[in-house]
């Protein structure tokens, strides 16, 4: 999902944080860190995810599902992995209240293709397409859309091929992210939306080398918006993901001036952001999808959202000090 690049001066500090087992250690036993992550996870268990859900819905909201956890390089733990969404999208296929609306699938599952091997020696790429190719194949049967979410620049050429080679026999059901931030995904949108792919369009949240991406925000929100233009005029399926209110003003613009009618791309923010922008897009009828993370492997996430918006790292300040 997006971030807003720079705006926050603790943001470089915060990004190596979240992939410092030190810093974990010290950060998840702080007694306050826990309630102020379930602001933002859907709770460590799919049963709690899945009371979630059902609540996203009937509020008339559409969800994709993240189970937490990445970087694995453990053979068995991304085996496990496998079976966690396995499980979570049998368990999707019972869920009331999801159909179809328009093209789009009310419900969804996000995959970290590093939780599935992707970085294990020697044969890691392979491991992962393996093991992707079973969740789509169990998605598209239970009529689950599964998204492959972007990690740090080093995945990219990765993650891209894998997902189109999962396209040529599930084109309907997979779908990808592109982060506007990288210097490449201008190119990355034109050829997706070319081949009428759906794609989520994010800022980004990793700390990347200005050699590979934007690091200024302005130059992130002019990519962005670039971005976008190419995805609302090409022939896919465009999911913006922001919560950056002239991100979200222009593209309600770009799909008016298309056209592109509210059942041909959505919008999408992350479960505990923006609660009111939520309703509001919502009330007026846009197609609103929640990312909704759960499990125990949520330190990273948490992280990245605290680096991403300084209201966030303030939020998480205010309640760690003294007396509160």
């Amino acid at each position: 999902m997006s971030t807003v690049v720079l705006s926050n001066p603790l943001r470089p500090a915060l990004l190596a944080a979240a992939r410092s087992q030190r810093a974990e250690r010290g950060l998840t036993r702080m007694p306050v860190t826990k309630r102020i992550v379930d602001r933002f996870v859907a709770g460590e268990s799919r049963d709690a995810a899945l009371e979630n859900v059902r609540e996203l819905l009937r509020q008339n909201r559409f969800v994709t599902i993240d189970y937490l956890g990445e970087d694995t390089l453990d053979p068995a733990q991304a085996q496990h992995v496998v079976d966690e969404y396995l499980a979570l999208i049998d368990a999707l296929a019972q869920v009331p209240g999801r159909s179809e609306s328009g093209c789009a699938r009310p419900l969804e599952v996000s995959v970290k293709l590093s939780a599935f091997g992707q970085a294990l020696p020697g044969d890691g790429h392979a491991v992962a397409l393996n093991n992707a190719r079973k969740v789509v194949e169990a998605a598209e049967n239970a009529g689950v859309w599964v998204t492959f979410d972007a990690e740090d620049h080093t995945t990219t050429d990765s993650t891209l091929s894998i997902v189109r080679e999962l396209r040529r026999d599930h084109p309907d059901t997979v779908g990808t992210v592109l982060q506007a931030y990288l210097r490449r995904t201008e190119d990355d949108c034109r050829a997706f939306a070319e081949e009428g792919a759906r794609i989520r369009l994010c800022k980004g949240a990793y700390n990347e080398p200005e050699t590979v991406a934007f690091r200024r925000k302005r130059e992130v929100d002019a990519s962005y918006l670039r971005c976008l233009r190419i995805l609302m005029r090409g022939k896919g399926y465009p999911m913006v993901a922001t919560h950056d209110p002239a991100m979200i003003e222009a593209a309600a613009l770009l799909a008016t001036a298309v056209p592109r009618g509210r059942d041909d791309f959505e919008f999408q923010m992350l479960y505990g952001i923006r609660p009111a922008e939520q309703d509001r897009l919502v009330r007026m009828g846009q197609h609103l999808r929640v990312y909704v993370p759960f499990g125990d492997q949520w330190y990273g996430y948490f992280v990245r959202r605290l680096a991403e918006r300084p209201a966030n790292l303030m939020f998480f300040l205010r309640s760690a000090a003294p007396g509160r």
